[in-house]
């Protein structure tokens, strides 16, 4: 075994992703270390030794910080740019589709597909509604003794997905004591109050009994924030930005009439129904819907983990290993839009001056049938059977499991049949145009949609074993291999409910269709560790796949590490990645759901101008329908990257850490972006679908292998271990990303759009992120200054020149400190968002949520965070 320097017992510190979430993540100075498995490597060996990038992250460090979910805590990591968290939950994700609660991780922003999320170095099931990332909602927090982050590909070593990193959760082995534990979060605003409980308990010490036995039961909820409980979010009109950002389905409702040509709305010229819709210059009223989401969902979780571990002789341990998670969400959007009603003469309430007399098209909104109110249940469920030891000199691992993914959607309020709607406008019951009366309320709540609608399972049976060992010695050490297979199979369904789905085109699942599929992979893989002196050491690796539906890959590793002194270690590493695309990706049938944005549709209202002939109430700046659905004939996404960087110590209490990376992709897949299509209509004209009268249907969006990614950047990160002070020993920590090119192609040869610093298409890429923090102890006290910074990037920009602007950069900084001088109690409290800092406006109109984009900020604002915890 290599000798620990001083350099490599600090280069856990520096790892630790999320600078404030650092500390001091592995063993101090003096301490002796041992082999163990570590993410991205078959060999035992430790943290100092791998040629790649490693972050460790204490699960101490979340509690310093008030970070009450996995999401929350990823969050702080500047390699993950993800773009699915809870703010998607209201109106859906990016393609309109409800998300079904989850959140992803993304290292790389290459996508949430493209990071590989482990349980104990093994696979969870992923999220149902795609099936091509986990739920972090899943992850049993309280139960963590560490993350292990690996922002470097590694296909070679698990297989797909892997191209962009591993995010390994790492739950505790074994427990002896019994804790309880409380946390309560409450923002100085009204909304997103959060509390916690977790017990935790176990018998059996490994070491003497020869078991143990352990569980941890932890349940969190936190309270929903809607859009006007915080200033920023409460409208989508902010004139002197240029944000207009209304629906033009809205109440009173707007009417077109073919006869006169023309658009009007009876209520316009008393100011219709102001602040929820306001007058348009066209003569019609425009609904500012943004006062009537969430900016956050309500949201309830419950996690179970058990974990029971037997020595079978002095050199096998046996386990078995349970996890149950769910996740209940609910969430609020405005009132459900009903587009294209047909009102005739012979209503009650047809207007009686200033039309035609003719049949009036009308977009209305009842804001009497209340907001559209979905619960989406998520759950899911894990078990395992190891064994892992020593045999014939061989350390091997192995083990058996089954998991399985589950999510669901149910119509809770607000969801209206649309035929019967349509019936009530058309027989002149229900009035678009003022308060219903009797007979109208009593026909209203008829019309009541509700039950579920869509409900989703994947699951995932799995055999793995790897073994590994010394083979001969060399210059600097053991020459060392591991090989290991891996076999599983996956299954996944989607189910929707067409009596209910197909009634509702405000759901944006009218046109979903159920589907099904299911595959076996087959993988071997091998690793081999070459220390050729006692500074240089090579590692290669190489694992071959076969999909039963996409056919065979292989994918190869080489890594360097090479420390000449104590002071300085240089390392490196290339390799091809893989990610096969999802059941759902592969077979999924056309469903027909709304676009994310609004448009004009660039024949019957260019820019937003009418044309004769025209019905502006359906053609100009309103949601469109979009195709979509799965390609059977998808490829897998193939990627080439590769990284180096050094590690310099030059004294002990300093240690610094930079690490180039370059990554390729090609294939990708995705569907073109609506944004790219509505764009440039000249050349994307065959994928607008018309009716026989010429009348918009559809965009043909379906999924394909589009084009190249090439992005490359630089992660910096730095450790000061301050002199022990009398009043107590200070650690400062950073730990950062630099990007500095993000590309990507819509189409196979196509132009590359570029997408760093600036908002393309669907989001933007962050310049720069980091996080900071401050570390004080002394004795039983303890405390952390945090900081966590994302740099300003060009917005979405969809307004007029003199408004076009730059999203301004954002900073969080979190206060805690800490208390542990009564035995077995320790007490935490702090300021999260101490200075109390909004979100940057946003222009941007892909959400729900107006005047600040929920993806890249925090709408709580600052909160008072108290812990207690107590183990006997």
């Amino acid at each position: 075994m290599m000798k620990p320097t001083v350099l490599s017992l600090s280069l856990g510190a520096i790892f630790a992703a999320g600078g404030g979430l650092a500390g001091a993540a592995f063993a101090q100075d003096g301490q002796p270390m041992q082999r163990v498995e570590i993410t991205g490597s078959s060999i035992k060996r430790m943290q100092s030794e791998t040629a790649t990038p490693l972050s460790v992250i204490k699960a101490d460090e979340f509690i310093k910080q008030g970070l009450t979910t996995a999401q929350e805590a990823l969050s702080r990591i500047p390699s993950n740019q993800t773009t699915m968290g809870s703010g998607n939950v209201v109106g859906g994700n990016s393609s309109g589709l409800p998300t079904g609660g989850q959140a992803s991780a993304d290292l790389r922003g290459l996508g949430g597909d493209k990071t590989l999320v482990l349980l104990n170095g093994r696979r969870l099931a992923n999220h149902p509604y795609d099936s091509s990332s986990v739920d972090l909602n899943m992850i049993p927090l309280s139960a963590l003794d560490r993350v292990e982050v690996l922002r470097d590909g590694a296909s070679a070593i698990y297989g797909t997905d892997a191209i962009g990193g591993v995010i390994n959760f790492i739950t505790k082995r074994s427990v002896n004591t019994t804790t309880i534990t409380g946390e309560l979060v409450r923002p100085r605003k009204a909304g997103g109050d959060e509390e916690r409980v977790n017990l935790s308990t176990g018998f059996g010490n490994l070491d003497k009994d020869g078991f143990n036995i352990f569980g941890v039961v932890d349940w969190h909820k936190q309270e929903s924030i809607n859009s006007q409980q915080r200033e920023f979010s409460k409208t989508g009109i902010v004139p002197s930005r240029g944000l207009n950002l209304t629906s033009g389905t809205t109440f009173p409702g707007n009417f077109y009439d073919a006869g006169a040509d023309k658009s009007g709305n009876p209520g316009w010229a008393s100011g219709c129904n102001p602040p929820f819709s306001v007058p348009n210059a066209a003569g019609i009223c425009r609904q500012d819907y943004t006062r009537q989401i969430d900016s956050m969902p309500d949201q309830e979780q419950l996690a179970i983990f058990a974990r029971a571990s037997m020595k079978l002789g002095a050199d096998h341990l046996a386990s078995l290993e349970f996890l149950h998670s769910q996740n209940d969400v609910t969430s609020r959007t405005a009132p459900p839009p009903q587009t294209g009603l047909i009102m005739t003469n012979s209503s009650k309430y047809y207007p009686k001056s200033g039309v035609s007399g003719g049949p009036l098209s009308i977009n209305w909104r009842p804001l009497e049938s209340g907001q559209r109110t979905i619960d989406s249940q998520g759950k899911a469920d894990r078990i395992v059977f190891g064994m892992e030891g020593l045999l014939a000199g061989w350390d091997y691992k192995g083990g058996l499991s089954h998991s399985m993914s589950k999510s669901s959607e149910d119509f809770v309020g607000g969801y209206v049949a649309d035929a019967a709607f349509a019936a009530g406008v058309a027989n002149g019951i229900l009035n678009p145009f003022a308060l219903q009366d009797a007979a109208g309320k009593t026909y209203l709540e008829s019309t009541a949609l509700r039950g579920r609608v869509q409900s989703a399972e994947v699951k995932n049976t799995a055999f793995d074993f790897k073994a590994s060992r010394d083979l001969m010695p060399m210059g600097g050490g053991q020459m060392a291999v591991a090989v290991g297979t891996e076999i599983r199979r996956e299954t996944a369904d989607f189910n929707v409910n067409r009596a209910i789905a197909s009634q509702a085109s405000s759901s944006g699942l009218s046109g979903s269709l159920s589907k099904t599929g299911s595959r076996n992979i087959q993988a071997v893989f091998t690793e081999l560790n070459l220390p050729f002196t006692k500074e240089l050491e090579v590692q290669l690796a190489a694992r071959y796949d076969r999909y039963s539906d996409v056919g065979n890959t292989t994918n190869p590793k080489i890594g360097l590490r090479y420390q000449p002194t104590q002071q300085l270690l240089v390392r490196g590493s290339a390799s091809t990645g893989f990610r096969a695309p999802t059941l759902f990706e592969k077979n999924g049938p056309p469903s027909r759901n709304d676009t994310n944005d609004s448009y004009n549709d660039p024949i019957l209202c260019p820019g937003g101008k009418p044309q004769p002939g025209s019905n502006p109430l359906r053609d100009c700046d309103l949601q469109q329908f979009k195709l979509q659905g799965g390609n059977i004939n998808l490829k897998p996404e193939k990627s080439k990257s590769f990284s180096f960087g050094a590690v310099i110590e030059p004294i002990p209490s300093v240690t610094i850490a930079a690490d180039y990376w370059n990554i390729q992709l090609k294939d990708k897949i995705a569907a073109l972006p609506e944004q790219t299509i509505y764009g440039n209509y000249e050349k994307y004209k065959a994928l607008f679908l018309r009716n026989p009268d010429g009348s918009p249907n559809a965009i043909e969006n379906f999924l394909n292998n589009l084009g190249e990614v090439k992005t490359d950047g630089v992660d910096v990160s730095m450790t000061l271990r301050l002199p022990r002070t009398s009043v107590g020993n200070f650690t400062v920590t950073m730990d950062g990303t630099y990007v500095h090119k993000y590309d990507y192609q819509n189409e196979r040869n196509g132009e590359f759009v570029h997408n760093v610093g600036r908002y393309a298409d669907m989001a933007p890429v962050f310049r720069w992120q980091h996080t900071a923090s401050l570390n004080w102890n002394s004795g039983p006290w303890g405390a952390n200054l945090s900081q966590s910074f994302k740099s300003s990037y060009q917005d979405q920009n969809q307004v007029a020149d003199e408004f076009k602007h730059k999203v301004e950069a954002y900073s969080l900084l979190n206060l805690s400190g800490s208390y542990s001088g009564i035995k077995g109690l320790t007490l935490t409290a702090g300021l999260k968002n101490l200075l109390d800092e909004q979100p940057p406006f946003s222009n941007q109109g892909t959400l729900f949520q107006k005047g600040y984009d929920p993806r890249f900020s925090d709408p709580i604002g600052r909160a008072v965070y108290l812990r207690a915890s107590y183990a006997f």
